[in-house]
């Protein structure tokens, strides 16, 4: 991809895959996925046809540590779209088989993505392993939409022009238990403040930090906890519970971690049966941790949410 296929490869992506209230498939947030990452700038590649673009594979640059201390240079498989002019033409298959054999090349460690039920059956196809699936944990509110004192947080409609986390707020790290995605506060400052579209807030107590934030599915209002940090994160689950202003409160962290233990305590459930998302992942090399077992991974939200 050249800068000057932005314009196109953008309407390939509306055609293809649409559009939300919350995703805008803009310029905007184009660039923020892909050209001011801190792990760096993705790879593209396009697939021409009758002089048009008519596919678009987009990997994003994405490092993971090991309980070890070791780094993986990885990617994350995002923005995959054929122009539906273009359906059946092997388009998707091409250009995936292509970003393989250029990663590899390039040294990466693995692939990763979570991919929807369409496009989820061509990636085992083509060589990626199902790791596990993605449940849900959530905590139903009884005072919704109801102000308690001066903190109720403002509606979904109103918290696009609400304070985002402050530019710069670190997060807490802590060992991994698995894979995780490295806290720094240039990852925080690009995931949490720099979003163009949507609006993420710090719920904090002396002892604990939430990252939330509101959304509306099927016409219900809900607030996603996307990150805990802090010795006590349960303290802020149970302040983000007194202040909501929803009907539920969304989150995932991996079962041991101690951001489960705290959502737990907070209230914040395990819904059984319930599950949002497949992780697969296609190792390009032999790693040091099994990288195919859902137990290896230590996730929340904020690592696998990027609208």
């Amino acid at each position: 991809m050249q800068p000057g296929d932005l314009p196109a490869v953008l309407e390939v992506l509306r055609r293809s895959l649409g559009e939300t209230a919350v995703l805008q498939r803009t310029p905007e947030l184009w660039n923020w996925k892909h050209e001011l990452n801190p792990f760096g700038r993705s790879l593209v590649l396009l697939a021409w046809l009758d002089g048009k673009v008519a596919g678009v594979r987009a990997l994003m640059r994405w490092d993971l540590i090991t309980p070890a201390g070791e780094t993986l240079r990885c990617l994350r498989a995002v923005d995959t779209a054929t122009d539906p002019d273009f359906k059946r033409r092997g388009i998707f298959s091409t250009l995936t088989r292509a970003a393989v054999e250029q990663a590899t090349t390039d040294g990466y460690d693995m692939i990763f993505n979570t991919p929807n039920q369409a496009s989820g059956p061509g990636y085992l196809k083509m060589g990626w392993t199902e790791v596990g699936r993605i449940g849900v944990m959530a905590r139903p509110l009884l005072r919704t939409g109801v102000e308690v004192g001066d903190e109720a947080l403002p509606d979904p409609e109103d918290f696009f022009a609400a304070p985002v986390v402050p530019a710069g707020s670190p997060l807490e790290d802590r060992h991994p238990l698995g894979l995780r995605t490295p806290r720094t506060a240039d990852y925080s400052k690009w995931r949490f403040a720099g979003h163009p579209n949507a609006r993420y807030r710090e719920v904090a107590t002396d002892s604990g930090v939430a990252i939330v934030r509101p959304n509306v599915r099927s016409g219900r209002k809900e607030l996603v906890i996307s990150e805990l940090a802090g010795e006590r994160p349960a303290s802020a689950v149970r302040r983000v519970s007194r202040i909501a202003r929803a009907r539920y409160i969304a989150a995932w962290f991996s079962p041991g971690s101690p951001e489960r233990r705290a959502a737990v305590a907070g209230g914040v459930l395990p819904v059984p049966g319930m599950k949002a998302l497949t992780l697969v992942a296609n190792p390009l090399r032999e790693l040091p941790v099994d990288v195919t077992a859902i137990d290896t991974w230590d996730l929340s939200l904020g690592d696998l949410e990027l609208l």
